[in-house]
């Protein structure tokens, strides 16, 4: 069976491979909100709302607590599914001892994408002020899908979803994924078979 990303598969006005409409995992990374029963997720929510906005679809919320591990392997599982086009983390990209959701994403890269953080750190100086120096906002590519760590505030989310990754995903995870165009997935005893 061909990936249905291919369905999805278009180019824009300037001829660049695009998958609209993308399919979204989020992950909200909150030690706090992690320890409730019914925790509440703005972050989460603005990512989610941005997304929708623009007829994207939000396959996966997952909610980890600050906690590299927890991080790593929610961000992995994330990335190493075929429905899921883009990843975006919200929360841990601070400067405190437990802020290591960079590290924990980064790990998985296999390629950076630095422009996002430096546009980031830029558009929200315009809203934060010298705050914006304290965020390690960071993305790349993991498994052939970009991935955003954002901070966990509602409007840092929203500055980043509007002005740079909803805009710009669809053409990114095209872009990552074009070499899979035309191949056919195939279970482990289906290839064993030929």
């Amino acid at each position: 069976m061909t990936s249905d990303s291919d369905d999805r598969r278009s180019t824009d006005d300037h001829g660049h491979d695009i998958i609209d409409p993308l399919f979204v995992g989020i992950v909200t990374v909150s030690s706090s909100r992690a320890a409730k029963d019914d925790p509440d997720d703005p972050g989460g929510d603005t990512i989610q709302d941005c997304f929708e906005a623009e007829d994207h679809v939000v396959r996966e919320r997952l909610l980890v607590r600050d906690d590299y591990s927890a991080i790593r392997t929610a961000v992995r599982s994330l990335v190493a599914r075929r429905d899921i086009d883009v990843v975006c983390t919200t929360g841990g990209t601070g400067v405190t001892v437990d802020d290591v959701s960079p590290e924990a994403t980064a790990s998985l890269f296999e390629r950076e994408l630095p422009g996002f953080g430096e546009r980031f750190r830029s558009l929200s100086w315009d809203e934060v002020g010298t705050r914006a120096i304290a965020s390690r906002a960071t993305a790349g590519i993991a498994v052939d899908t970009p991935v955003f760590c954002l901070p966990g505030s509602q409007s840092a989310c929203e500055t980043a979803c509007t002005e740079l990754i909803v805009p710009e995903a669809p053409h990114l995870a095209g872009l990552a994924t074009r070499h899979r165009t035309g191949t056919t997935d195939r279970t482990l005893a289906e290839y064993q078979g030929e």
